[in-house]
């Protein structure tokens, strides 16, 4: 079972200056994604600031997220939702769909840790998005600190002059 495995966890970055967390939230399953909320801002508390928006389903959060990216000034995204397996096909799609384009995205430099839990049932939702259990909320903050983290050191201005190989 995944809850009683070892994981290795990287350390949480540190910042010179605190960071801006957007996370996009899609609430179908209200006591689920606030769970996630509160684990992904226990993790950004002291490091990023982070403010929530709201969007209609999972399949929104990455248009949101693209929009803001192009409109906004945030360092990193946190993709948050919750899909459960229902009776027909459509629980593929928005996994499916949802996750490929927030993959895209992230390959084109926009910085998003990935908290939309894809699950068989409520059950195994509630165990996944509680703080105190596996905080996935909060494994998705950390995601997005982390690669704000290497933007900042592979961003940064390079000095002297000539081409690089």
């Amino acid at each position: 079972m995944a809850g009683t495995a070892d994981h290795g966890l990287l350390p949480l970055p540190t910042f010179a200056r605190e960071v801006r967390l957007l996370l996009v939230v899609a609430p179908y399953y209200r006591a689920i994604v606030d769970d996630l909320v509160a684990g992904a801002r226990a993790v950004a508390q002291g490091r990023a600031t982070t403010e929530v928006v709201e969007v209609p389903g999972a399949l929104e959060v990455p248009t949101a997220i693209a929009m803001a990216d192009r409109m906004a000034k945030f360092d990193g995204y946190v993709a948050i939702g919750c899909v459960i397996r229902g009776e027909t096909t459509h629980y593929d799609t928005v996994c499916n769909d949802s996750s490929r384009a927030l993959s895209l995205m992230g390959l084109q430099g926009v910085l998003i840790g990935n908290g939309i839990l894809t699950v068989e049932n409520l059950g195994q939702a509630q165990v996944r998005a509680d703080p105190a259990g596996q905080d996935k909320g909060g494994a998705a903050a950390a995601a997005a600190l982390h690669l704000v983290a290497l933007s900042h050191r592979w961003g940064q201005v390079r000095t002297g002059i000539g081409f690089r190989a």
